[in-house]
């Protein structure tokens, strides 16, 4: 087994040990790893006829991930009705109810009749959710990222460093693009895994990115990450917006969702360094890039 191999599984049984011994528990338990996650540990973890979920995940400061803002933000969603009861926390741990349904996959959130429930779930976010925040709350402004996670790779001699100017010229021109914005509380992280069906709702989960954010970040990265149609994206800002998108609005979520992409495609670029979780980040990389490039030739071809 090689050392990484013989780290990621240290890694593991250290979280499986501290999921099973958590002070909540009425009595022993058996924790379930799941699947699925690529920046925590989870499990599923049954206790006096109730089962759990587990995140086990220390503070990322390369992500800006600081579990003080996502436990303010997963009790806020609870209040909200956006997110399960959370049950427990300490550092490093937060469980929460577990919902049985279907996680969902991009498809899923393609689905047009679908879509209307996503805006409304979406809106609660950005303007139910801060009814229910309390104490010191982070802001995600996707270029500050971006421009951050640049500056990591440097310092980590990443390989992908001669990619990063001009990745970074095209970032500050997205950046002109989106203009002043309007301040809302985002998710931030709207891939199709934080979507939970248990066939009456849909739920969302995952806060590890929340905080204040322009509204299109989330259209746009819902639209990113799951490769909405451009009709569909239309109807998604028409929905959220209350009427057909002009073509202001069009340019500036062009921007924001290559920006959307760009992020996601420089987080992998950072895990494929300082990860430890066993997961392919080389291929997430290249797929996100490819997936970038696909949306700036668009917002390039509208100017």
């Amino acid at each position: 087994m090689s050392q990484d191999a013989l780290a990621q599984d240290a890694l593991a049984q250290d979280a499986l040990a501290k999921a099973a011994g958590l002070a909540c528990w009425s009595g022993p338990v058996s924790p379930e790893p799941l699947t699925g996650g690529i920046t925590n540990l989870n499990f599923m973890v049954g206790d006096g006829g109730q089962r759990y979920f587990v995140r086990i995940g220390e503070d990322i400061p390369i992500h800006g991930v600081l579990r003080f803002n996502e436990l303010a933000a997963a009790r806020a969603a609870e209040l909200a009705g956006i997110s399960p009861a959370l049950i427990y926390s300490e550092p490093g741990v937060m469980v929460t109810r577990f919902i049985d349904g279907r996680t969902y996959e991009a498809a899923d959130l393609r689905v047009a009749e679908r879509l209307g429930e996503v805006v409304a779930l979406i809106k609660r976010v950005h303007h139910e959710m801060p009814k229910h925040l309390r104490g010191p709350i982070l802001m995600f402004w996707v270029f500050h990222v971006v421009r951050d996670y640049a500056a990591t790779l440097r310092e980590d001699a990443s390989p992908r460093v001669p990619q990063l100017n001009d990745l970074l010229d095209r970032a500050d021109a997205l950046e002109r693009s989106v203009g002043a914005i309007d301040l809302v509380f985002g998710h931030n992280d709207l891939l199709a895994g934080n979507f939970i069906d248990d066939g009456e709702r849909i739920w969302l989960v995952d806060w590890d990115y929340a905080g204040f954010n322009s509204p299109l970040f989330d259209l746009a990265n819902l639209a990113a990450n799951n490769d909405y149609p451009a009709e569909m994206e239309r109807e998604l800002l028409g929905l959220y917006f209350g009427g057909p998108p002009d073509r202001d609005l069009l340019r500036r979520h062009a921007a924001i969702k290559c920006a959307s992409a760009l992020r996601e495609t420089m987080w992998s670029m950072v895990q494929e360094v300082h990860s430890t979780l066993d997961f392919d980040y080389v291929q997430y990389t290249d797929e996100n890039l490819a997936r970038f490039e696909r949306a700036y030739a668009d917002f390039a071809a509208s100017a």
